[in-house]
């Protein structure tokens, strides 16, 4: 005989009983039972083998979603909305208005225009009040009692959440004259152990127990094991080059000023970038204070260049912008924080952080991003020394073709674009330069500084070969199991 279950002997010696087509219900009684599930599995159990024989049928029917439970209890909207307008005298959209929440005056009037209502100059207006009644009636009629077989249900099932199409699958099991044949002494229960725990061990009574077989030679599931996120796994690869290349890791906050995220690196106080559309500032804290000193070798800087050589952006320099809170629109503003305080030791260091900048969300911009930095500050440093750090950075990231072309910003010069070769084209991943005296000189720092900033998402695009951006951050768990380990 085959081994069966505690469930299916109990099963099993109830059916011998009267041999008959058992129901659910008469079978959960027998058993004495609550969870139907525990009677479905026996029986399965039994039917595989040869024991009982099961019948299902299938019966479609409907019920009430969670929408028509509250129609039920609350009545319909276009009900409701019905019944207000014939208490009322007259009444106005305005006054329809006050009186339901926005979320439901207007599908309600939607579903009241279907019936006949019009709205005209404001006001409700029907030709045929009792038939509204009488069709609003019916359909309350019916949530009372949905069915298939109504005239209703289309008009309810195409209305959200209103009513739901269930399939009822019914069981009847039989016994078999196998079945029959099982004697009762095989169908004693007896308890047996399906976990070894240590308890069990430190007493006899292993010695004595039945343990639950198990069929080795079955084919088992793959089993799903925790993995990084793709992102968090290419920033931890892109953190590694960087500690391998010699660079020490800077974290910083995301709350900055205006000042120090943009005055100290010669951005002018009327750039676009400073504009709202494409900077996040702060109601709290709406100011934050900044050394005085600081404010004033800023605005010699922008207003006439100061002690380096350059004539400025001219105009007047205002402390109060440059004091405004913000949040952070790239992570240079970290960096060139650590240079002000350590304006004479050599550094090279690195960040991977966030940016907020105001974008609007399509296939290759988002308003929150990751923003890769670094910086080199040394005697001699040079713009060889900066291309080829980038070069580096890029081959061991598995991109050997990276070429460089002129570009501006406002804080290096001179300035250059990164650019790599992916799927035989050239694209263009960040940018890089030398900072520029009017940054470095009022902070104090006399060596040259190499610095560059590129996008982490874009790169993960590349490293990842997506085509939309959004796919970073959306919880798919299949793509997710899916992606290779970076």
């Amino acid at each position: 005989m085959a081994d069966l279950t505690n469930p299916e002997k109990r099963m099993l010696s109830a059916m011998q009983g009267v041999k008959k087509k058992w129901t659910l219900e008469e079978v959960l009684s027998a058993c004495n039972w609550d969870d139907q599930a525990v009677a479905v599995g026996a029986g399965h159990g039994l039917s595989n083998n040869g024991f009982v024989k099961i019948e299902e049928t299938s019966n479609t029917s409907v019920i009430l979603g969670s929408e028509g439970e509250k129609a039920v209890k609350d009545g319909l909207l276009e009900s409701r909305i019905w019944s207000w307008i014939l208490k009322n005298n007259n009444p106005t959209m305005k006054e329809l208005s006050d009186s339901f929440e926005r979320h439901e005056s207007g599908p309600g009037i939607g579903l009241l225009k279907g019936l006949g209502v019009k709205i005209e100059g404001g006001a409700f207006s029907y030709s045929d009040p009792e038939n509204i009644t009488k069709t609003i009636e019916e359909r309350t009629e019916f949530l009372n009692s949905p069915s298939l077989d109504s005239e209703y249900y289309q008009h309810f099932k195409g209305r959200k959440n209103l009513i739901e199409t269930v399939e009822v699958i019914s069981r009847r099991w039989s016994i078999t004259d196998a079945g029959m044949d099982i004697s009762s002494d095989d169908l004693a229960e007896i308890v047996t152990i399906a976990e070894i725990t240590p308890e069990l061990l430190q007493s006899d009574e292993w010695k004595n127990a039945e343990f639950r077989p198990y069929d080795v030679a079955l084919e088992a599931s793959t089993p799903r094991t925790g993995r990084s996120h793709p992102m968090q796994a290419l920033i931890e690869r892109i953190r590694q080059v960087f500690l391998e290349m010699g660079f020490s890791e800077l974290v910083d906050d995301y709350v900055q000023t205006a000042g120090w995220n943009m005055d100290a690196l010669f951005i002018p106080q009327d750039h676009p970038a400073r504009e709202m559309q494409d900077t996040f500032y702060l109601d709290n804290p709406r100011s934050i204070d900044l050394d005085p000193e600081l404010l004033s070798q800023w605005k010699a800087i922008h207003e006439h260049g100061g002690d380096t050589a350059s004539t400025g952006w001219g105009g007047t320099f205002s402390e109060e912008i440059s004091q405004k809170g913000l949040l952070r629109t790239h992570t240079t503003v970290n960096t060139i924080q650590y240079l002000a305080r350590n304006p004479k030791d050599p550094c090279r260091v690195f960040a991977i952080d966030r940016v907020f900048r105001k974008e609007s969300i399509d296939r290759t911009h988002l308003p929150e991003f990751h923003q890769i930095e670094g910086i080199i500050m040394e005697p001699g440093a040079n713009l060889g020394m900066l291309v080829t750090t980038l070069k580096t950075f890029y081959e061991k990231m598995g991109y050997p073709e990276v070429r460089v072309r002129p570009a501006y910003f406002p804080y290096t010069e001179p300035s250059l674009e990164v650019e790599v070769k992916w799927r035989g084209k050239w694209l263009e991943l960040g940018g890089a330069g030398i900072f520029r005296p009017e940054v470095t000189e009022p902070l104090g720092i006399e060596d040259p500084v190499c610095a560059w900033g590129m996008g982490l998402e874009r790169l993960a695009m590349l490293v990842l070969e997506l085509d939309d951006i959004r796919q970073l951050y959306i919880s798919d768990l299949e793509w997710l199991r899916n992606q290779p380990i970076l």
